[in-house]
């Protein structure tokens, strides 16, 4: 016969073990590796000093590049907004290390060799050559101390750094050239729209009673320059699929185009139908902004669909998971 124990033997009380407060995944990283991300990034700044010097020089007087100086911010912004995202360093990647640091070190050994075989840069082509260079370098640090998996984490704020390099001047004049010619092709389609008489011919119009022409100061390069990073940031911090924040890109280019078209058959009907002086007026010359915030209407109409269309599709694709759960916990 089995006997119950009167009683169950008293346990003490076991002493209460502190719990460590929890710790951020930047708290958590191996020192060694941010610190040493830190000196070669001081370092670099230190042996590029010069031509990040004339980089900011370079931006305060250029209408194209004054964004640059903001582009380290907003990316310094974006990697703040993922720390606690952010997994502790994973090992190191030497191998892969060494395709930027050679990239580097081969675009450096070209802009010398070719300067040196007589080539005279432009200020576009230097800065282009030696700011390059220095991400390359600053991305085989990366990659060296923080490992791919941190890579993986902040690839799109360290991807976004590329906006400060200019454009070599090659790229640059066929980008003005493209939308030069985009912008008139859009031109020409308003005007006989609107039923406008127009002869064209190449890039210059003839109005009744009035000639116009579209140079390549029209081409309106730095507004859709910075509509483009706009998009990709929206897409970004608002859209989660590839598809959408793709298509948002896309729509830069002919609301781009559109957008200069429409300007310039704005000028034209106010030069034909009121004054030919509208040609000098503040409208020609100040108005990019103005056109810029109206193509921001289309533009963010376009992000609220696909962002629409993202929450309709997630909520279909759920919908079947979570009736399944309803249904076996009711049972």
């Amino acid at each position: 016969m089995l006997h119950r124990p009167l009683s169950d033997p008293v346990q003490k009380p076991s002493a209460a073990v502190p719990r460590p407060l929890p710790q951020s995944p930047l708290t958590r990283r191996r020192p060694r590796g941010v610190l040493g991300l830190a000196a070669f990034t001081l370092l670099l700044g230190i042996c590029f000093g010069k031509p990040l010097f004339d980089l900011a020089q370079f931006a305060c007087h250029s209408e194209l590049y004054s964004h640059t100086l903001l582009i380290p911010i907003v990316s310094a912004y974006l990697i703040w907004l993922k720390r606690r995202d952010l997994t502790p360093i994973g090992e190191p990647a030497p191998r892969w290390a060494m395709l930027p640091f050679l990239g580097g070190v081969a675009l450096l050994a070209g802009y010398w060799f070719f300067r040196r075989s007589g080539w005279r840069p432009g200020q576009n082509d230097y800065l282009a050559a030696m700011i390059l260079a220095l991400l390359l370098f600053a991305l085989g640090a990366f990659l060296l101390l923080m490992g791919t998996r941190t890579l993986r984490a902040l690839a799109f704020p360290i991807a976004f750094l590329i906006f400060i390099v200019p454009f070599p001047t090659i790229m640059e004049h066929w980008i003005e050239n493209f939308f030069q010619r985009g912008s008139a092709e859009a031109a020409y389609g308003l005007f006989k729209l609107s039923g406008m008489p127009v002869f064209r011919q190449g890039m210059a119009f003839q109005l009744p009673g009035f000639s116009l022409e579209v140079a390549p100061q029209c081409s309106g390069i730095h507004s859709s320059l910075v509509l483009l990073i706009t998009s990709l940031l929206a897409g970004h911090l608002l859209l989660r699929t590839p598809w959408p924040r793709a298509i948002l890109v896309l729509a830069v280019i002919p609301l781009a185009l559109v957008r200069n078209g429409l300007r310039i058959c704005i000028l034209g009907q106010l030069c034909v139908r009121l004054s030919p002086d509208w040609i000098n007026s503040d409208f020609h010359h100040h108005g990019g902004p103005l056109f810029f915030a109206a193509s921001l209407v289309p533009f963010f109409l376009l992000l609220l669909f696909l962002r629409k269309r993202e929450t309709q599709a997630s909520g279909v694709s759920t919908a079947p998971f979570s009736s399944v759960c309803w249904r076996k916990s009711e049972d």
